[in-house]
């Protein structure tokens, strides 16, 4: 059990100290999944192109929920959605949507299971014009001047939206992609690394910001998308 916030003094609002001495964000509630999630994947940046695509569904998915919930059901989508390999998804039939909405592993939402559908052939068509989707994604990557100067959490619950996720967003919706709203983005953002979020004082705030240091960020195929 995680000690509260107000139970120790000494830390920053939205940081909490564990049994294990460590200070985290506090969202994680101190449930052992969702502390291992927190650690070892919110804000890690990533390049897998089906990684990339499964997050973003599964935020589409979560709009409305907890992302507690959708984690939890993570591995019944990856079984119901082929593990999120979008040109597999993108070849789904009405038998499939159907199979899907009667699936009590997942969220049985049929608009956001024939989104992910859909998103799946606009995931192709940007992986034909740019290379990849992390070559797409990436080159939202907020620079500098957009990002604050101190992460806390009054700054991050503030602001669910940024000037950068809304204009991915909108890109994302003249491409085709839908339940990609600009809230949905920024969540995106968020836990595939294009920006760190963990708050200062979070023992994971250090380590995320080394890996994205060295982290090589992708480029279009220039055959695919000219420089």
């Amino acid at each position: 059990m995680a000690q509260s916030e107000e139970g120790d003094g000494a830390l920053a609002p939205g940081l909490v100290r564990g049994e294990d001495g460590l200070v985290r964000c506090a969202w994680h509630g101190g449930l052992p999944d969702y502390v291992a999630y927190h650690d070892n994947e919110w804000g890690w940046p990533v390049d897998d192109d089906r990684r990339l695509f499964e997050k973003i569904c599964l935020e589409g998915f979560q709009s409305g929920l907890s992302w507690l919930t959708i984690l939890r059901k993570r591995e019944a989508f990856r079984a119901g959605f082929a593990g999120f390999d979008f040109a597999r998804v993108a070849a789904f039939d009405e038998r499939d949507v159907e199979r899907l909405v009667n699936d009590a592993g997942i969220v049985r939402h049929r608009g956001k299971i024939v989104s992910t559908i859909n998103n799946a052939a606009r995931a192709l068509e940007m992986v034909e014009e740019f290379g990849s989707l992390a070559a797409y994604f990436w080159s939202f990557e907020p620079g500098a001047a957009d990002r604050p100067a101190c992460v806390t959490r009054d700054e991050i619950a503030a602001n669910p939206t940024t000037p950068v996720s809304v204009r991915l967003s909108k890109d994302l919706k003249k491409r085709g992609w839908s339940f990609v709203g600009p809230t949905t983005v920024y969540a995106f953002m968020q836990a595939m690394g294009l920006v760190n979020d963990h708050l200062e004082g979070c023992c994971c705030r250090p380590q995320v910001e080394a890996a994205r240091d060295a982290f090589r960020r992708p480029q279009p195929d220039p055959q695919g998308c000219p420089t």
